[in-house]
């Protein structure tokens, strides 16, 4: 009769811990390396998918910089210092943000920061207050600080925004506690949140176009008049990872039909936002 058996659940279990313990206990591994592991460890059950997806979400957060994920300055939503307190009532009652970086003159000299809550308990005492009587001062950071660094700082801290500046000490861009978050965990909704009326394209110039990876691909064939669309993906991002045939990283490119596809933003997960480029 043949000694040999299947091994237990408790023993495969056993083995894969030990395996792990391994990697952390010994010298410094390769990331991929320890991804694969984890990834064997998630097809063998010991973990699950979310709780894969949140580890992997971790690592990338350890790897980025805040240059990857800060909203540039251009499409930050700010309130001049000089203004009266009830002339920007409208702009915070239109976007709905709890924090708005507060510039003198241009988007590249942020001076501060203004939370809604202030605004409106200053509002009802003096209207005629102005914005740099009231703003709070701003948390700066560098274009390079990575992201899990800034994650501590900002606990740590109790900052919620901080403002990106470039090599020149110019504003460059604006990250959130949440921004870093949603790197980890994924994208996080709230009750602000409307993603059809923020609208899925948006004109750069006549050649160039920002386009979200979550635009179904027949609103983008309407509106370039193309023919991508089949019954393998729904959306941008899914035509994309079609071509690909693996989840793209960021800069990785297509080229289909005289029109270049860049993938801006990117995790292990999906993609999020796409440069188009009108070729010829």
């Amino acid at each position: 009769m043949s000694d040999d058996k299947p091994p237990s659940s408790s023993s495969h279990r056993k083995r894969w811990v030990d395996r792990i313990s391994q990697l952390f206990s010994g010298e410094p591994q390769d990331l991929e390396d320890l991804l694969e592991i984890l990834r064997e460890a998630k097809t063998n059950r010991l973990l699950d998918t979310d709780a894969l997806s949140m580890i992997e979400g971790v690592l990338q957060v350890s790897q980025m910089q805040v240059r990857d994920i800060m909203i540039p300055r251009v499409q930050m939503v700010v309130v001049p210092n000089d203004a009266e307190l009830d002339t920007i009532l409208p702009l915070v009652t239109e976007f709905n943000h709890s924090r708005y970086p507060v510039i003198d003159g241009d988007r590249s000299k942020v001076v501060g920061i203004l939370l809604a809550k202030d605004l409106l308990a200053h509002l009802l005492k003096d209207s005629k207050l102005m914005v740099k009587d009231i703003m709070r001062s701003s948390y700066v950071v560098p274009e390079s600080k990575r992201l899990n660094v800034l994650l501590k700082e900002l606990r740590t801290n109790g900052n919620h925004m901080a403002i990106v500046v470039d090599e020149y000490g110019q504003s460059a861009g604006l990250v959130s506690i949440e921004d870093i978050l949603e790197q980890i965990v994924g994208e996080i909704e709230d009750e602000h949140d409307d993603q059809e009326d923020e609208g899925y394209i948006f004109r750069r110039n006549d050649h160039e176009y920002m386009i979200k990876a979550l635009t179904p691909i027949e609103e983008f064939d309407e509106y370039f008049s193309t023919q991508l669309a089949t019954d393998e993906y729904d959306t941008v991002g899914g035509f994309i990872v079609s071509q690909l045939e693996h989840m793209p990283k960021k800069g990785e490119a297509i080229e289909v039909d005289k029109m270049r596809f860049e993938v801006i933003r990117a995790d292990t997960r999906r993609v999020h936002l796409v440069k188009l480029k009108i070729i010829g």
